[in-house]
């Protein structure tokens, strides 16, 4: 590729890829910058300009034909790459994410699990003792970890994935790594993610009954 995908870029694409395997698994040939900007929630406008920035062929009155446009994507997005993810803590979260069936419509695999304590519930893949991880991340090529492990030994856990040769992490701890020369980092906060939909809730919707003028105020009190 000749343009660097910006992460804006790079998430429309994943998106138009999930709709595309949606209509190639329904049987449909072609597809339209409508159909794809309705599906995704962007104008028709834009899913032109990505494709042809990117130089994916197709027109307005003819399409695009599904199954180029997913060969393609596949290509840019690097899917031909085997993709295979450990998880290290398998507590609730980890547990939950372990056996999240969304994996399944990314192409990717969560192959193994680590942890310091035996897990209680069966999950889909193996856990093994926090020990074994280097060995394994070396044996499997792994290259991408989720960590969700307790927050006092986020930092340890961090540098034990960065140290075995991992080059990305999902982080789901509450501390906030960094992203380095050598591994990347997607810090995913729920509380700081629900906090911030709360302000977008307040900012974007409707007043409060303490700000609305007292005339209205009025008009609003029960009978």
């Amino acid at each position: 590729m000749k343009h660097k995908l910006n992460k804006e870029l790079v998430i429309r694409l994943l998106k138009y890829r999930r709709i595309l395997n949606q209509l190639q698994s329904l049987g449909f040939e072609k597809v339209f910058s409508n159909n794809l900007g309705d599906a995704i929630g962007v104008a028709p406008a834009l899913v032109r300009k990505d494709f042809s920035l990117l130089l994916l062929g197709g027109n307005k009155r003819g399409g695009y034909n599904i199954d180029y446009l997913s060969e393609q994507l596949d290509l840019i997005l690097g899917k031909s790459h085997e993709q295979k993810i450990i998880i290290v803590g398998m507590g609730k979260i980890g547990s939950a994410i372990a056996q999240y069936k969304g994996f399944l419509q990314g192409d990717f695999e969560v192959v193994a699990g680590f942890d310091i304590q035996q897990v209680a519930v069966e999950l889909p893949m193996p856990i093994h003792p926090l020990e074994r991880l280097p060995a394994f991340v070396a044996e499997n090529h792994i290259e991408v970890a989720i960590l969700s492990v307790p927050e006092d030994v986020a930092t340890d856990c961090h540098r034990l994935l960065k140290d075995s040769g991992i080059r990305g992490i999902l982080n789901f701890t509450p501390v906030e790594l960094k992203t380095t020369q050598n591994c990347i980092i997607h810090n995913i906060n729920i509380g700081v993610e629900i906090e911030n939909l709360f302000f977008q809730v307040i900012k974007n919707g409707w007043p409060s009954p303490e700000e609305l003028p007292e005339s209205d105020r009025a008009m609003q009190s029960p009978p």
